[in-house]
C-alpha cells in the first residue's frame, strides 16, 4: 500500500511553484512518499499596493502559516526572505536547504551592464534596499540613474524593460535561476555594490512543530552553513526592529572566498573556511546617507552564535545612527 501523500502548501506565483517543486522532489527522496502541491492564495500575492505600503512583512507568509496551523496543509515552503523574523511557537523551519546564488541581477536593454546604462536611465525594482543602495552607488560614482517603484511577478518586470518602459529592472540571481531564466540576466550586481536582503537566495521549509517524525525527515535537506549564515542576516534584521520591507542588506559570506560562495559553493575549492564575515547596510532610498558595517568571526557552530554575530553588528550600525535611515521602523 502507497503512503498517503504529504502535503506542500506553496504559494502560486510561477518562481513559488518551482521552488516547492524541487524541495517536493527532495522530500520524496528521503521519506519514499508522494508530495502533492496545494496552491494558496497569499494577500501579497491579491493586493496591488507596493510591498513597503502593505508593510511587506509576512504578506506573502501569513496564509500558508495558517493553512498549516488548520492541518490543511503538512509543511510549506517560504522564501527565506519573506518570513517574518519572529518564529511562532507552533510553528518550527525545519530545513533551510543550500542557499541559491544571493546577488541582485540587472536585466537591461540592449544586455547592458549596470555601468553603462545612459544618463537619467530608469531602474526599476520594488525594494526600497535596491533603491537606497544603487541610489548610493550612483552617488558616489557620477551616474545619473531613477530608481522607479515596481511590483508583479518576474514576467511583468522584465516586461517592462522588453517594451521600452524601463531601461533595467532589478531582481534577484536567484529567483531567475529557479525559473530557468537565468541567461536573461545582463548584469550581476556585485555584494559589494549592493548587499541582498536578509536570506535572500534560501529557502524555509517549515512545518508544525509537534510533527516529529515529519521534522525529522525533512531536517536531511537542511544545510548548516547556510542556516548559520542566514541566521546571522535575520538576527541584524530583527535587532534592528525592521520589517522585510526596510532598507536593510545583509550577507554573512567566506572570507576571501566570497565569489565561489556567491555561485553557491561554501566549502571554496575544497577549502573548509574557519571564518564567516557578516555585512550590513541600510540607507535612506534617495541614498544620500548610509550606514554599512562589517564584522569577521569564527563561523557559528550553533542558532545562538550565529544570532548573537547579528545582534552585535545591529548595535554598532544603531550606534551610528541606522535608526534614522529606516523611515517607520516596523513593530
Amino acid at each position: 500500500m502507497t503512503e498517503k501523500a504529504l502535503r506542500l502548501g506553496t504559494r502560486r506565483s510561477r518562481l513559488a511553484m518551482a521552488q516547492s517543486g524541487q524541495v517536493a522532489d527532495a522530500v520524496s527522496q528521503v521519506t519514499g512518499r508522494p508530495v502533492e502541491l496545494v496552491e494558496i492564495t497569499t494577500y501579497g500575492d491579491t493586493s496591488r499596493e507596493h510591498l513597503a505600503q502593505i508593510g511587506g512583512t509576512g504578506v506573502f507568509v501569513t496564509a500558508l502559516r495558517d493553512a498549516l496551523l488548520r492541518g490543511e496543509v503538512d509543511f510549506a515552503v517560504h522564501s527565506l526572505k519573506d518570513l517574518p523574523t519572529s518564529q511562532p511557537e507552533e510553528l518550527v523551519v525545519a530545513a533551510v536547504p543550500v542557499r541559491e546564488d544571493p546577488r541582485d541581477v540587472i536585466v537591461a536593454r540592449d544586455a547592458l551592464k549596470f555601468t553603462d546604462l545612459p544618463r537619467g536611465a530608469r531602474i526599476g525594482t520594488g525594494s526600497p534596499r535596491r533603491m537606497a543602495q544603487l541610489n548610493a552607488y550612483a552617488r558616489a560614482h557620477g551616474l545619473d540613474i531613477e530608481t522607479v517603484p515596481i511590483r508583479g511577478n518576474v514576467d511583468t518586470r522584465i516586461g517592462y524593460v522588453r517594451d521600452g518602459g524601463l531601461d533595467a529592472v532589478v531582481l534577484a540571481a536567484a529567483g531567475l535561476n529557479r525559473i530557468g531564466r537565468g541567461e536573461e540576466v545582463t548584469d550581476f550586481l556585485s555584494v559589494d555594490t549592493v548587499l541582498p536582503a536578509p536570506g535572500q537566495g534560501a529557502l524555509a521549509v517549515e512545518c508544525p512543530a509537534d510533527r516529529a517524525d515529519l521534522i525529522a525527515a525533512l531536517a536531511e535537506l537542511d544545510d548548516p552553513f547556510t542556516r548559520v549564515a542566514v541566521t546571522a542576516e535575520r538576527s541584524l534584521l530583527a535587532a534592528l526592529e525592521a520589517g522585510c520591507s526596510a532598507p536593510v542588506g545583509a550577507l554573512a559570506d567566506l572570507p576571501p572566498f566570497s565569489a565561489p560562495f556567491e555561485r553557491g559553493n561554501p566549502h571554496a575549492d575544497g577549502q573548509i573556511v574557519k571564518e564567516m564575515r557578516l555585512r550590513g547596510v541600510v540607507g535612506t532610498t534617495d541614498g544620500s546617507r548610509m550606514v554599512q558595517l562589517s564584522t569577521t568571526g569564527p563561523v557559528p557552530e550553533t542558532h545562538d552564535q550565529a544570532a548573537t554575530l547579528g545582534r552585535h553588528l545591529a548595535a554598532e550600525m544603531l550606534a551610528q545612527g541606522a535608526a534614522g535611515l529606516m523611515g517607520e521602523r516596523a513593530q
